[in-house]
């Protein structure tokens, strides 16, 4: 069986000219309007989505999101905009973003969730599988489950909140994971007792509906597919590509675990949620918790364990070369979040965000101006302060 992947991801809106996180989207939604659903609003007024297409080939998945991004990243240019692919915008500020209002639903959970959703200020990447039934998807739900943290850990791109760093490679998580249904999944025997589990949650009251479940995996609501939620939003196109990869060769992998008797799961996860903070605390530069052993490994070492296991899977869709040269490309790289604390290193954040939005459009950095560097640089000691305050 191919099976087919599609991504969604998510985009910052930043005002080129101070690197600031800007409630914008509803302009920038209005001028790729001709694009029809491809591009859609998020709970927060400063993040816009995109919905690509469903490939059977990592390079048409990356034509696919490379055009999508240049399409966005035009129309950004025309309202004096940039995009972000990135876990957090590094120059945010609290109460300058309201939710997106206008929708019934975000207006609910708006007054809902308060704060929370206040502070939603997070992008991600989502990678859909196809699976045969929902059965086959809760079941393979659980067989993925405890290698999502090396896929967070690629995606790791999102140390600064609020003009700080906090440490960590991944804060988005951090963020995310207060949601009182996100992170790792449970164990599940199949779709009818994940489905009453869900309709419980649902009756309790705690969430509306069922698009409110928030496991860093968990089958679509909507479409016959396994839906990868765990990720940052990414800043180059090549690492939502090894991503996608790797979850599909996870599903067809544990499909055909489960095609050859081979139990899915060991029904044991109480020490997943622990695997995720390490990846989001650490990323590719410190140790993760290596899915087999359940013990402290270099980054590299699980990825490229991760890799080998997922050899025959990758290999039956011919995108082993593409992820072994890609992984060793990101192994080499570092995470996005280590880049990012380089360049603003060298420079200061607003070099972050350019590095950022260059990475997003795919090229390299551009010079900025020392007039333009300095009436920028006045903006970001202004949100410094202000963040500060906020804190």
């Amino acid at each position: 069986m191919t099976v087919r992947i599609g991504v969604e991801e998510e985009f910052h809106v930043i005002d080129v000219e101070s690197g600031r996180l800007v409630p914008r989207a509803d302009a920038l939604l209005r001028a790729v309007e001709r694009y029809g659903d491809t591009f859609t609003g998020e709970l927060p007024q400063s993040v816009v989505e995109s919905n690509s297409g469903v490939h059977t080939t990592l390079d048409g998945l990356f034509t696919d999101l490379t055009t999508t991004r240049a399409r966005l990243d035009r129309a950004a240019a025309s309202e004096g905009l940039a995009v972000v692919a990135a876990g957090t915008a590094p120059l945010a500020r609290l109460g300058t973003v309201p939710s997106a209002d206008a929708d019934p639903r975000y207006a609910r959970m708006t007054g809902e969730y308060r704060r929370l959703a206040d502070e939603q200020l997070i992008c991600g990447a989502h990678v859909h599988a196809d699976v045969p039934d929902r059965d086959a998807a809760v079941r393979a739900m659980c067989a993925v489950a405890p290698w999502l943290p090396v896929l967070l850990a690629l995606s790791a791109s999102s140390p600064y909140w609020l003009g700080a760093d906090t440490g960590y490679a991944s804060w988005r998580t951090m963020v995310w994971e207060r949601w009182p249904t996100a992170g790792p999944p449970g164990c599940f025997a199949g779709a009818e007792e994940y489905d009453r589990v869900v309709d419980e949650l649902v009756g309790s009251g705690v969430i509306s509906d069922p698009g409110m479940i928030y496991y860093d995996v968990r089958p679509s609501a909507h479409l016959p597919t396994l839906e990868l939620r765990v990720c940052d939003a990414c800043p180059r196109v090549e690492t939502v590509v090894l991503i996608a990869a790797l979850h599909r060769a996870l599903v067809a992998d544990a499909l055909a675990r489960m095609d050859a008797g081979e139990p899915g799961c060991d029904g044991n996860h109480a020490w997943l949620r622990a695997a995720t903070w390490r990846a989001a605390r650490s990323g590719l530069e410190g140790d993760l918790v290596d899915p087999v052993t359940r013990r402290p490994a270099p980054a590299p070492e699980v990825v490229r364990g991760t890799l080998r296991r997922l050899r025959p899977a990758l290999e039956a869709h011919g995108d082993w070369a593409t992820v072994r040269s890609l992984a060793e490309e990101t192994l080499a790289r570092g995470s996005a979040a280590e880049r990012l604390r380089a360049a603003v290193a060298r420079e200061d954040l607003l070099a972050g965000v350019d590095q950022l939005v260059a990475d997003t459009r795919g090229r390299t950095r551009p010079a900025v101006r020392p007039e333009r560097r300095a009436a920028r640089t006045r903006h970001a000691r202004h949100d410094g302060r202000a963040a500060a305050g906020a804190r």
